[in-house]
């Protein structure tokens, strides 16, 4: 919810389109949390279990994930953002993020050159 309040993009054009607005179906929102959230829902858990995901990536459902504190995420590449090991990381690819929308920074795909 932190991402969507500051209107930062979780999603591609097209899984913009199609994404499942929340419940935790689709997988679209996928990604890279490091930081203090929630445990994962059991809706989450099952999407997470499905292709192309794979639970050992470590990626989390964006509209699944209560913020618990200061955290970065990371949005890599492709529709349900599940290439984690195409992306090349560079340097300002994450965006940390205040606990309660206090120092959000823009935040950019994994991959994405910068301004």
């Amino acid at each position: 919810m932190v991402l969507l309040r500051a209107r930062l993009p979780l999603y591609t054009r097209v899984a913009r389109a199609i994404h499942c607005r929340g419940s935790g179906a689709c997988g679209t929102c996928a990604v890279r949390v490091e930081g203090p959230v929630s445990e994962p829902t059991p809706a989450e858990l099952r999407r997470m279990r499905l292709p192309p995901h794979r639970p050992e990536k470590g990626l989390r459902l964006a509209c699944q994930c209560s913020v618990l504190g200061d955290v970065t995420v990371t949005k890599y590449q492709g529709l349900w953002g599940q290439h984690v090991e195409s992306s090349d990381e560079p340097p300002g690819s994450q965006a940390p993020t205040g606990g309660a929308l206090g120092g959000v920074d823009p935040m950019r795909r994994a991959g994405e050159a910068g301004p």
